[in-house]
């Protein structure tokens, strides 16, 4: 597999000064009738016409003759070269490409809709030009076809599977990472360097998304019951060894089951509770 071959054409001042020095003997040429002078610089004019090239900051030239590989240039200026050469433009400019919204598949079968923004440029113009057909499309198919091997790698969340390590809703920086390996290692045939590639959007499908989120507002539910319950079991165990170490009252084993329910529905309820205040004795 060939790669690029820079290349650094002649100045192209120097032949400025030639092509106005061929036109000025035209000129003297024609102002005293000579044919002959004429004819011997307008070939020489052409040439240095046509073989006249202005290559700008960031962009590039390849060069052909007759169908063969004559190198690149990559500086900028004003250049003279064979003017015969075909020359193609290529710009070496850092470009985005944000892929379109994809439906496909975690790695628990779940839809999910997915797209990615990439950062490229081109690093190799004969792999850019000659390897590939079109290395635009050539960049849109395979960063598709990366994003979908992505997203068969690794779970949505870790609702799905506990046991993940690195899903695409929570480890960003790894999910970044797997993505800009996937792609640079496709699109290297094309001499793309991919500066940076990230998820642009990621959420379920429309068809499952209402019962993940459902799913989700139960877990934190329940997740918060937890914590509610944890925290009340602390509180009732706190008050009743302060009430037995100061000696304030003696329960029984069933005014203790007693006090813990109340106490357990007072810190665990929903609602306000409202109190009851009892006049007689602990046994009414």
């Amino acid at each position: 597999m060939k790669t690029e071959k820079i290349t650094s054409p002649f100045n192209g001042y120097f032949a400025i000064v030639l092509l106005l020095l061929s036109i000025a003997m035209m000129v003297f040429g024609l102002a005293n009738k000579m044919p002959a002078l004429i004819i011997s610089f307008l070939p020489i004019f052409v040439i240095l016409a046509k073989g006249l090239m202005v290559v700008s900051p960031n962009s590039a030239k390849v060069l052909l003759l007759f169908g063969k590989y004559k190198g690149s240039v990559k500086d900028n200026g004003l250049f003279w070269i064979n003017p015969l050469y075909t020359r193609t433009s290529l710009s070496l400019r850092a470009r985005n490409f944000e892929s379109e919204k994809i439906k496909v598949n975690d790695k628990m079968g779940n839809p999910i809709l997915i797209s990615v923004i990439l950062v490229w440029k081109v690093q190799d113009t004969f792999k850019s030009t000659f390897e590939v057909d079109n290395y635009e499309d050539f960049i849109r198919i395979q960063t598709d076809s990366a994003v979908r091997k992505l997203a068969g790698s690794f779970p949505y969340d870790h609702f799905e599977d506990e046991k993940a390590t690195v899903t695409l809703s929570t480890n960003f920086d790894d999910v970044n990472k797997a993505l800009e390996r996937e792609v640079s290692e496709r699109l290297e045939i094309a001499g793309i360097d991919v500066v940076e590639s990230r998820i642009g959007y990621l959420a379920y499908a429309p068809e499952i998304a209402h019962s993940m989120l459902r799913r989700q507002q139960a877990s934190a539910v329940v997740a918060a019951r937890h914590k509610i319950v944890e925290g009340a079991v602390g509180m009732v165990e706190s008050a009743l060894k302060l009430l037995a170490d100061k000696e304030i009252i003696e329960f029984d084993e069933d005014r203790k089951a007693v006090m813990v329910s109340n106490l357990m529905v007072v810190l665990c309820g929903d609602s306000e509770t409202k109190p009851v205040i009892n006049t007689g004795t602990l046994s009414q």
